[in-house]
This record gives structure tokens, sequence and C-alpha cells, in this order.
């Protein structure tokens, strides 16, 4: 199968880390939708990272859609319990740091408009979303060292998928300061391998 992403993309790279733990044999193919060249359309009609083409079988895209794709592909290393209560927790933690990873992402692209154009209540309604999701996750995560149980699931790859992006986007953002049990979370996870081999590249 074949992923196309941005080698800046953080649900790119969350895709990535799922198909590195399960252990999914993939081929790579950049692409930066913003490039006047870009193939992205050709799969993906919203024109957006990350699309998965499999050999066989219909063109995904949208990370969650991916991943649950995903679970079905592999038996290796379940990512999404199968206990009711335990998914739902795990989903829901996924759809928690894949909000702070879309507020950041939109104030980066705003950014990049003149700034006689940018709006900065709409940035800072967008920032907002960003610290209190913080806040949110921190208080999921509590005193664990991971979200669900002692197991690597979904929701860990979301968060530190979503820390890195703020990282790498924005390194004022000192989420580490207010937030030890989030920045431990993240030291721990990021080690893995899985991490060190998608770390987001300019």
């Amino acid at each position: 199968m074949k992923l196309i992403t941005s080698p800046t993309s953080p649900f790119g790279r969350k895709v990535r880390v799922v198909l590195l733990e399960k252990k999914i044999p993939f081929e790579l193919v950049l692409d930066i939708p913003w490039n006047a060249d870009t193939q992205v359309g050709n799969y993906n009609p919203l024109g957006k990272v990350p699309v998965l083409v499999p050999k066989d079988g219909e063109t995904l895209f949208d990370s969650r859609v991916i991943v649950e794709y995903l679970e079905h592909v592999s038996p290796v290393g379940h990512l999404i319990p199968q206990d009711p209560t335990s998914r739902i927790r795990v989903r829901k933690i996924e759809a928690l740091a894949d909000g702070i990873t879309d507020a950041a992402a939109l104030i980066f692209v705003e950014f990049k408009r003149p700034e006689a154009q940018q709006s900065r209540d709409w940035m800072l309604r967008q920032q907002t979303k960003v610290f209190k999701g913080l806040e949110a996750l921190s208080e999921a995560l509590g005193e664990g060292t991971l979200f669900v149980g002692n197991k690597l699931t979904l929701a860990d790859i979301a968060a530190a998928c979503c820390l890195g992006y703020l990282d790498f986007r924005f390194p004022d953002i000192k989420w580490r300061n207010t937030h030890a049990n989030l920045a431990a979370f993240h030291e721990k996870v990021g080690s893995r391998p899985s991490f060190k081999e998608t770390v987001p590249v300019a």
C-alpha cells in the first residue's frame, strides 16, 4: 500500500506511526498539497493529506478513517481496544488531540496570510481551543504514563503527535511548563522508534 502525505503533517505522522507500530509495509509518497504540482487532489477530492492507497480497494482519506482500516488489516499490535468503555475513551482522547492539532494548524495557516488580512480575533479563538484542549488532555492523563491502561493505544499516538506538532510549529507555547505530566508522557512515547523515525522536518 501507499501513503501520501507531507513531511510536516501531524495527521500523516499519526498514520505513519500506526503503520510502523503495526509493522505494515508501505510506500511513503511525500506530496505537499499547497504546491502547484501536487497530485493529492487526484486521490482525495478535498485535497488534503494523509491519503492511503491500498493495493486493492478504495482510496482512503482522513487519518481516523485510515487508522480504523489499518486496525482490520493487521492483527499485530491492536491500538484500539475491543472493550467498549476503553474503546470510547481511546477515540475520545484521539478526538481531543486531533482538535488541538486542527486549531493549531489553522493558526499556522492564518499566519501565512498577509498581515493586513489576518484576523486576530479568529486566531485568539483558535488559541483558546489549544490551551483549553491541553488542559483537558493533561487532566485526562492524570498521574498515568499512558492514557488508557499500560499499553500503547491510538490515544497515546494522537496525543504525542499533537504535542510534537506544537513543538514543531509553535515552540513559543511552553506547554511543558504548565503540564509536567504531558511532558513526561511525550518523552516516554517519543522515545519509541516509530516516533523518532517520523519527526517532522521543514
